[in-house]
């Protein structure tokens, strides 16, 4: 500093340093606002069209499992015996198997109000939920992550349409005389009753759908959703099974066959690899 500058004054060359780096500053800074005012919003992943349309498909896919459902309780009709017949059959390869007796299980329960709750939860839950899992998963996850839960569902309740139609099964409610009650009939409310009877197949009891779509609900949300969510759905799943065995609408073997479908179905899709990349690894990132 000379003495011209005089005291507390920087020298010239530093008053040019600082007004150079103030001005670049402002200078970026009025760049990024220009960048920022002049970007355009990002357009949608997908226009209205195509959503339009993949949601039809996936709504002609659903009534096209509908259509096949009601088509094996058209099959099943007149074979009842051999429903039966199958019934004991596989009370039989329990016992073998030394599986916990469904019938002592029910017997423990014996409160009125708790078989009306779990009639009630077998009957109204099962198909809302899976159509509002259907929902979620359209709206709120991937197109891979989504198409990895439809294909799921579609192998599993397709080998099981074929098994139902293969294999009819009265559930152990048709078996009063090993210990069984029938508590939709006794107690309600029952599914096999009004206007829902014209599409329920009382024969189809190998595999359990019930079982096997909790379950199926409770692994996607688990590798794709938010934990708490997957905490909500692991519940549905044990309460699931708990009920259908508590209201003896299906055997153990039922619900072990209904989930066994779902793991043969994410094995033939991870063999063709069109399992997600957010499927096959819990630390992806997840839609929130």
């Amino acid at each position: 500093m000379s003495a011209l500058d005089g005291p507390g004054r920087a020298s010239p060359q530093w008053e040019v340093d600082i007004a150079v780096r103030t001005g670049a500053r402002r200078h970026t800074m009025s760049a990024v606002r220009t960048d920022l005012a002049a970007e355009p919003t990002a357009p949608p992943s997908r226009s209205r069209l195509r959503l339009v349309r993949d949601a039809a498909a996936e709504l002609l896919l659903v009534l096209v499992l509908f259509g096949l459902y009601k088509a094996g309780r058209g099959l099943i009709a007149g074979r009842e015996s051999l429903a039966l017949q199958h019934g004991e059959l596989v009370h039989h390869a329990e016992t073998v198997l030394r599986l916990p007796s469904e019938a002592a299980i029910q017997a423990a329960v014996a409160s009125e109000a708790l078989f009306r709750a779990a009639n009630s939860y077998y009957t109204a839950v099962h198909f809302p939920l899976m159509v509002a899992f259907l929902v979620w998963g359209f709206a709120r996850r991937s197109r891979a992550e989504y198409r990895w839960a439809r294909n799921l569902l579609t192998i599993q309740t397709g080998a099981a349409l074929a098994i139902h139609t293969l294999f009819p099964l009265a559930p152990p409610r048709m078996f009063p005389e090993l210990g069984f009650v029938d508590t939709m009939t006794r107690f309600g409310p029952s599914p096999y009753e009004g206007a829902s009877a014209d599409v329920a197949n009382q024969f189809a009891a190998m595999p359990s759908l019930h079982v096997g779509w909790a379950v199926l609900i409770a692994y996607v949300v688990a590798r794709t959703g938010p934990r708490w969510l997957a905490v909500v759905a692991a519940g549905h799943a044990v309460l699931t099974t708990a009920i259908v065995v508590v209201t003896a609408n299906h055997w153990w073997l039922d619900a072990m066959v209904g989930v066994l479908l779902l793991v043969v179905a994410d094995l033939a899709l991870g063999t063709l690899d069109l399992r997600p990349r957010s499927a096959q690894d819990a630390a992806a990132a997840r839609v929130p």
